[in-house]
């Protein structure tokens, strides 16, 4: 499997040299030459396949050489080791929880893979590769986690101070060892602005040998294809569902289709935005205009900008209009989150983070016009990762999960930095 850049002025490149890279010197993402296609039977007889047999399925046509099976086959045991339990909410809707990992987020499949594929790749390298790395709330997390220790790699997270909750800034600035946090004093676009001018600097290619982790970084973007072959595993349904995904830099629903359109039967896809709507006001009008972020209480999807929506419309042939026929977007409020959050929990008992309750309040919009199609909404996050929201809103306490007790007692270490370009560079080559 080879890979080229959406901006079509870079060579074509392998898995590995695509990983290492993370985005092609012409500034454009990595998109695979071929849309594999899986074996009618692997579909069919999906729900007796173990995860890692799934896994492993799925990956092997976008690796190609660059891996073994036996190499292939380890790292996607060691990337799916936990549940992805698909748990019903009502008669309609169905919650696929993706935050079983260990850092409560579904960043976790795509951090553990990447981070195991640049092991594998440093085994019998002597220079080290730094991944610089923005996040709007979840992706630091994950990838700190999965990072830690990996010898030959270090990790710099850029983040938007004062714009991701405590615990999702406790876990990406406590690792230390070869994990550093930036702390950058604007917003998660600011963040990611940074990230790819800086991939882009003469200066820092020579001091560095940089590559990213977010889901521009396909490491880390395919990966996410798993867990929708895992809730179609666990779907009892004769239809096929519509899945709902909370989207911001829109990589995890790019999977899914991706996913789709190598045989997983689904109904049609629905990306929940909150009021960060550049993706729903293009399926409206035809008009892409990027904008600066709003800050929101779903505040993983605080995104302007989105990286990943050039990569679902190359599947589709940049042909918005085919796009329509699987693919929808809608925008929802913090009130309509908060109503959301408190109605589920109410009449149900089940507790959404606030990223979840916009996916479930878009799908149940959605089967307000289609009542004969069921579905499932992706759940991101622990809803512990937003205690300020949930707590007052419901009047109750989070449970911990087993794990997050200790982040509570650990001292926060970064660097604080201004929002532009050269203090970050200037840090970076000063260091």
């Amino acid at each position: 499997m080879q890979y080229y850049s959406l901006q079509h002025q870079a060579p074509n490149v392998s898995f590995k040299e695509a990983v290492l890279k993370g985005q092609a010197p012409d500034k454009g993402l990595y998109f695979p030459t071929e849309l594999p296609k899986l074996p009618a039977d692997f579909i069919k007889n999906l729900a007796t396949i173990s995860k890692e047999e799934v896994g492993y399925t799925v990956m092997r046509p976008y690796v190609g050489e660059d891996m073994t099976d036996q190499e292939l086959k380890r790292i996607v045991a060691e990337t799916v080791n936990f549940d992805f339990p698909l748990v019903k909410i009502n008669d309609q809707i169905a919650s696929l929880e993706l935050f079983h990992g260990p850092t409560y987020a579904f960043k976790d499949v795509g951090a553990r893979f990447m981070s195991r594929c640049l092991g594998h790749f440093h085994k019998n390298e002597n220079k080290k590769t730094t991944i610089l790395v923005a996040t709007s709330g979840d992706t630091g997390g994950a990838v700190a986690n999965g990072f830690l220790g990996v010898e030959g790699v270090e990790v710099i997270i850029l983040y938007p101070s004062g714009k991701v909750s405590p615990i999702q800034e406790l876990q990406l600035t406590t690792c230390g060892k070869n994990i550093t946090a930036l702390e950058i004093e604007g917003s998660f676009d600011d963040c990611q602005a940074i990230v790819k001018q800086a991939f882009m600097d003469q200066d820092l290619k020579e001091a560095y040998q940089l590559t990213s982790a977010n889901s521009i970084n396909v490491g880390r973007w395919l990966p996410q294809q798993l867990y929708y072959f895992y809730g179609l595993q666990q779907w009892q349904q004769q239809q096929p569902p519509v899945i709902c995904v909370p989207s911001g830099n829109f990589g995890n629903i790019c999977a899914g289709i991706l996913a789709h359109i190598s045989g997983l039967p689904v109904q049609h896809f629905i990306a929940a935005c909150n009021v960060n709507d550049t993706v729903p006001v293009f399926m409206q009008t035809g008009n892409y205009q990027p904008k600066a972020s709003t800050p929101t209480i779903s505040n993983a999807m605080d995104v302007g900008n989105p990286s990943n929506f050039g990569r679902i419309l190359e599947i589709f042939g940049g042909e918005a209009e085919k796009l329509k026929t699987r693919f929808s977007s809608v925008s929802i409020t913090d009130d309509q989150t908060k109503a959301t959050i408190k109605e589920v929990y109410g009449g149900t008992g089940y507790l959404l983070d606030p990223h979840g309750a916009v996916a479930y309040r878009a799908l149940a919009d959605y089967q307000q016009q289609n009542p004969s199609q069921k579905g499932f909404i992706l759940e991101t996050a622990h809803p512990v990762k937003f205690p300020d929201v949930i707590e007052s809103l419901l009047d109750i306490q989070i449970p911990l999960p087993e794990g997050a007790t200790a982040l509570n007692s650990q001292d926060k270490v970064s660097v604080k930095l201004a929002a532009d370009f050269d203090s970050v560079k200037n840090w970076l080559l000063g260091r």
